[in-house]
């Protein structure tokens, strides 16, 4: 263990044992002779006491001196114990999101069990909804990359700087072939599309980077913009000179948060790169002032750079809320399986506030008056490639609109398998400014919800289940209303 959690756990100890005796910090002082601001440091976790202290301390609480320097916390105070000894505190780079590390123990030893409460809650939380180290790592990325509105000025310097060193022109289109050649030029690699196909167990597989012989292995089934997303993202990690990376895409395992983090560095920067900034903010700018929304131009647009749906709808996240102050959005890729009653929302991001279209960890029926699921559902029924659709989205709950653009495509991995990446804009004064077409009357508005369990909306013709947490929320509120009135007439 680190030498301060080893501290921390002491202290501790000596904390919780010296209040279970109804001592104070004073009469511990009085009691063992040691000085009451030494005793405070050895509370806080900022000093560990020499065996001769240990000794007194020991004896004069009338505690065996193995227990008191095991490193084994009762059960008031395992789940903190537990958190320290994950080293999970190492691994998330705290500095990230503003908080040093010395800060937290400081909470831990000066509220001990209150934060231990916490601690339990949050680990009770995580089993029930099965929320994984994995998930939490994730969220951990979603909360930095929200905290930055979704641009690093950075990484898009990076790829300037990378076009130039190369000679990539970000005003073409860029193909798998051109970032081929500058991997195997510049860094040696060799590129294998056959091994991966005869391997039955790897099918949700894009690729395999093997780091000693600089072999890529790729998945033949995958079209060039999945190509030129993979090459782009290896060009990434030597570019930004990132060691500590993940090898596989789709990934299946980490060692570690950085590893989180530099994959989507490495994403960051492929998406920069195969959709250049400069051009896509000419481009929207051109289609905002539009006082009608133009489909055709839109999805000229996405089709311009050799990149899929979803890493367009990706990239607008990181570009409006730079280049048009468009800051309260939200993204969400959901899955759908063929002729199934099942939508997976599998990933998610907002921007600004916590918007009304989000997961559901409870087997809740997502709103089926969504754009996201109805292109699902129109795909899945027909012999497309491609479906577009957007809506105007309006949650009566709380009284807020969005405006929501959504495409579905089929999942070349699996079959009848479909996903669909959704990008909304909330309708304020901004969008109002930025947004010409906002007046379109061929862009149907709908009263939606977030599920139907929780649902409001009278007569929905599309509703898979009652509003059965809505109603339970309302006879509860019934209930507390005659309570209320009943202290009244009596008090």
């Amino acid at each position: 263990m680190e030498e301060e959690y080893i501290k921390l756990i002491f202290g501790l100890k000596l904390k919780q044992i010296r209040t279970e005796k109804n001592l104070s910090l004073f009469g511990l002082s009085k009691l063992t002779g040691l000085s009451k601001s030494y005793l405070n440091e050895i509370e806080k976790g900022k000093k560990f006491p020499k065996t001769d202290k240990i000794v007194i301390l020991a004896e004069k609480l009338e505690v065996p001196y193995d227990q008191l320097v095991s490193l084994k916390l009762d059960k008031n105070l395992a789940p903190v114990g537990e958190i320290l000894q994950s080293k999970i505190l190492k691994e998330i780079p705290l500095e990230l999101f503003g908080i040093q590390e010395s800060t937290l123990i400081d909470i831990v030893a000066n509220a001990p069990v209150k934060v231990n409460a916490f601690i339990s809650t949050i680990i009770e939380i995580a089993q029930h909804y099965s929320f994984s180290r994995e998930s939490f790592y994730l969220a951990s990325v979603r909360s930095f990359q929200e905290a930055n509105n979704n641009y690093f000025d950075d990484l898009e310097q990076q790829v300037l700087a990378f076009s130039r060193t190369y000679q990539v022109d970000l005003t073409q289109k860029i193909s798998s072939q051109e970032l081929e050649d500058i991997l195997i030029e510049e860094f040696g690699y060799t590129i294998n599309s056959e091994e991966l196909t005869k391997h039955q167990e790897l099918g949700n597989l894009r690729s395999i980077f093997v780091p000693k012989t600089k072999t890529l292995l790729l998945a033949n089934q995958i079209d060039d913009a999945q190509r030129t997303f993979i090459y782009a993202k290896e060009l990434a990690y030597h570019f930004l000179d990132i060691q500590d990376r993940l090898y596989t895409f789709s990934w299946i395992k980490f060692d570690n948060f950085d590893q989180v983090l530099n994959n989507f560095y490495a994403s960051y920067f492929a998406g920069a790169l195969m959709i250049p900034r400069a051009t896509l903010t000419t481009q929207l700018k051109v289609l905002f002032e539009k006082e009608t929304f133009q489909k055709d131009a839109f999805l000229q647009l996405m089709h311009r750079f050799n990149a899929s749906p979803e890493s367009f709808y990706q990239r607008l996240t990181n570009i409006l809320p730079k280049d048009f102050n468009i800051q309260n959005l939200f993204f969400l890729r959901f899955t759908h399986k063929a002729n199934s009653e099942k939508f997976h929302l599998t990933k998610e991001l907002h921007l600004s506030h916590q918007h009304s279209p989000h997961a559901n960890e409870t087997n809740e029926h997502y709103c089926r008056r969504w754009v996201s699921l109805n292109v699902l559902e129109t795909i899945s029924k027909s012999d497309e490639t491609h479906v577009f659709d957007l809506q105007i989205s309006h949650y009566p709950e709380d009284d807020m609109q969005y405006l929501v653009l959504s495409s579905a495509t089929k999942d070349p991995f699996k079959d009848n398998q479909y996903r669909s990446i959704s990008v909304g804009l909330l309708l304020n004064k901004q969008l109002q400014k930025k947004v010409s077409f906002l007046g379109d009357p061929n862009i149907k508005t709908r009263e939606v919800g977030v599920t139907c369990e929780r649902c409001s909306i009278a007569d929905c013709e599309v509703r898979k289940a009652a509003p059965i947490v809505l109603q339970k929320q309302q006879r509860d509120a019934k209930t507390a209303a005659v309570v209320q009135e009943l202290v009244g007439k009596f008090g």
